[in-house]
Order: structure tokens, then C-alpha cells, then sequence
């Protein structure tokens, strides 16, 4: 099959059940927009997730005589040709105990019986959605690599721009443009720079780092692939409910990272930076942020300055349904929120270097009023309120 096929080829899933009433139901949801493959048994499952090509998901009923899916579960996680393909659980076991030792067994979500077809549909579009990007970064350093002894110069344009394929997954779901991304790893560069010779900062902002920082600042929002569209495109403000599903863009982006980086069998700086940055860059100085509500110097160097540039941009970017600040309107709205959003040195480089922020985005201006969804409505209007 050449490259063209596989792109377009339909991702398979493995629908595990003993009962032929769940497998005709999940099968018949599921076949238009994907490959099924069927195991009524998890002896059965086991033998079929083991062959090439692996499924892309395992969708795993957990009461099974013989083998139930737990077991399943377990035994797929221990061998090396199964680990990695993820497994949700369709169970009518729905106590909480229960849903705690799937996910412990690795599970990646946890379903209850009887099933909803819209909440399967989106589940499972969600986890293949992050397959596919994890596969995309593979790939992509799996051919940097084979080149790079002798065209260093060449791989190292080529990386970038895969690097901002990578990072334009995310921001085409949200309707942002490549001007975006453009903006804030040139914001993020020349706040780098201005506390490279910080005390607090020396240390870690080299001039190596401070370019795999700019390199790596395009993926900040790259787990938005894994985000339904009726929320990430929603226009005006998400209900709590919402917010909250839309919070796990952070989750979803450093899970990518961290498969790549179990693939590779190590990391380096330039995943480590992506990893911060994804999953920490929405946290705040006085711990309000999310995912996990970390306070000042926990929170990653990177995400901090990541903070600082996704907000600045949030704020002058005009939307649809939101006008644009102007930059000293802005500027005051940041020097407001020292010490509770932003870390207050990173603000005061951010303050002393306001003329460049605005010189950057004045050379990747958005050409036309354009949409957004709503993850930028939840930065601008909490300093607008």
C-alpha cells in the first residue's frame, strides 16, 4: 500500500464482546467511519490485537466469562505489541471502584452500559484523533533521523515546518491561523532573551534552550485535536460542563508528548519544553489556573512564558463576537494581573519588551476578521470582566 493509501485508509477497532446483540449495536454504529474487527472472547482478543496491523482502538466489554476484561486488559499492557494500543472500557459495572481499576490497567476511558451512541461516537473519535497526531510526530522523527548525518541544515528547515504542521492540527479545529502560532514563539523568543540573564532564569534559558523553546511553543495548543467540535467552535461563553471538557486539551496535549517520548525511549529538552508547555501553560502564579492548580515556581519556566504570550494574543486578536484591545489596553490589563496570573518577573520582562510584543504582531497582523472558538473567549474575558 503506498503512502497516499495508508493516509486515507480507514482506522480499525476491535470490538470485544461476548454478546452478539452489543456487537451488532457497536459494530453498526461504528463500520461507515471505521474497520471493524470482532473477538467474542478475550482469549480471542488477544490473538487479533497481536496481529499486524494492530488495531488503532479496543473497545472492551468487561463481563466475559473465562477471561474477563480486566484480565484482558492486563495481559494486552504487558506485552510489547499491545501496550500502546489504547483500550476503552463498555461495562454495565458503573461504581466508581470499578472504573478506577480499568484505568489503573491502563485503560484510556471507561464507558457505561447501555451505551449512548453519541457519547461513544465522540469518545472514540477523541482517542483516534490523538492517534493520529502521535502518529504524525513519529513519523516525523523517525525520518529526521534517518537523514540527519548528512543534510543537517536541510532536516533542520524540514523539522520546522513539521513542527508547525504538527502545531497547525490544533489551531485549524479552533479556526486560528498560522499567524497565531507565528506570533507567540516569537513572543515567547523575546521574552526568553530578556530573562536570559535573570538570576532566576539564567540557568535554564541557554541559548540552546531559548531555540527549542521557540521551536517547540507552536504545539502549546495542540491537544485541542482531541476536543468535540461543538465545544472548541462554540461562539460565546462554555457552560462549567464545557469548560471542563475543554480543559483536557492540556491533558490530551502532553499524552501526546509522552507517546512519543515512550516511543523513542527517551526525551530531551525540545520534548520537555513541548510537555510543559501543553499541559501547564493555562496554570497561574496564585494557583487559580488549571490542570492541577500549581502555585509560582512549580510551574514550569516554559509555561509561565507561555502564559504570558498566549494571553497577550488572545487580548489584541480580534474575533467575531469579541473586538480586539488595543496594545496599551492591554498591556495595563497584564500589569493588573502580576502576581496572580503571571509570574512577576516574567510580567516585568514581559512590560519592558511591550514595544517588540507589538512589533511582532504587527508583522503577522491578521489580514481579515476571522472566528474563534471559544478557548481564547475564556482568556480575554476574565481580564474583561
Amino acid at each position: 500500500m503506498d503512502q497516499n493509501s495508508e493516509i486515507v485508509s480507514k482506522q480499525v477497532i476491535l470490538i470485544v464482546d461476548d454478546t452478539p446483540d452489543n456487537i451488532s449495536l457497536l459494530s453498526g454504529l461504528l463500520k461507515e467511519q471505521y474497520k471493524i474487527k470482532i473477538a467474542t472472547s478475550g482469549v480471542k482478543a488477544l490473538q487479533i490485537a497481536a496481529q499486524q496491523p494492530a488495531p488503532d482502538l479496543i473497545l472492551l466489554d468487561v463481563m466475559m466469562p473465562e477471561m474477563d476484561g480486566y484480565e484482558t486488559c492486563r495481559r494486552l499492557k504487558s506485552d510489547l505489541l499491545t501496550v500502546d494500543i489504547p483500550v476503552i472500557f463498555l461495562t454495565a459495572k458503573n461504581q466508581a471502584q470499578d472504573e478506577e481499576k480499568g484505568l489503573l490497567l491502563g485503560a484510556v476511558d471507561y464507558i457505561s452500559k447501555p451505551i449512548s451512541p453519541s457519547i461513544v461516537m465522540a469518545r472514540v473519535a477523541t482517542q483516534l484523533n490523538l492517534i493520529r497526531v502521535q502518529h504524525l510526530l513519529r513519523n516525523q522523527n523517525k525520518y529526521l533521523e534517518s537523514l540527519v548525518q548528512d543534510r543537517t541544515s536541510k532536516l533542520g528547515k524540514m523539522q520546522d515546518a513539521i513542527i508547525m504542521a504538527m502545531a497547525s492540527l490544533g489551531e485549524v479545529r479552533d479556526n486560528e491561523t498560522a499567524n497565531h502560532i507565528c506570533r507567540t514563539q516569537n513572543y515567547v523568543m523575546v521574552l526568553a532573551r530578556q530573562l536570559s540573564q535573570h538570576p532566576r532564569f539564567k540557568q535554564e534559558l541557554s541559548n540552546e534552550n531559548i531555540e527549542l523553546l521557540f521551536k517547540s511553543a507552536p504545539l502549546h495548543d495542540i491537544g485541542k485535536v482531541g476536543i468535540p467540535d461543538k465545544i472548541l467552535l462554540k461562539q460565546g461563553k462554555l457552560t462549567a460542563d464545557e469548560f471542563e471538557i475543554m480543559k483536557q486539551h492540556t491533558s490530551y496535549g502532553r499524552e501526546t508528548i509522552l507517546s512519543l517520548e515512550r516511543y523513542l525511549g527517551e526525551s530531551n529538552n525540545f520534548l520537555r519544553f513541548a510537555r510543559e508547555i501543553t499541559y501547564s501553560h493555562h496554570e497561574k502564579w496564585d494557583g487559580s489556573g488549571y490542570p492541577e492548580g500549581l502555585t509560582g515556581d512549580a510551574i514550569p519556566i516554559s509555561a509561565r512564558l507561555m502564559a504570558v504570550a498566549d494571553v497577550y494574543d488572545a487580548l489584541i486578536t480580534e474575533r467575531e463576537y469579541e473586538p480586539a484591545f488595543e496594545h496599551q489596553t492591554a498591556i495595563n490589563i497584564m500589569r493588573d494581573a502580576r502576581s496572580s496570573h503571571f509570574d512577576p518577573d516574567v510580567l516585568d520582562a514581559f512590560l519592558q519588551m511591550a514595544d517588540k510584543f507589538d512589533m511582532i504582531a504587527r508583522s503577522f497582523r491578521e489580514p481579515l476578521l476571522k472566528s474563534s472558538g471559544s478557548g481564547a473567549t475564556h482568556e480575554t474575558s476574565s481580564y474583561a470582566n
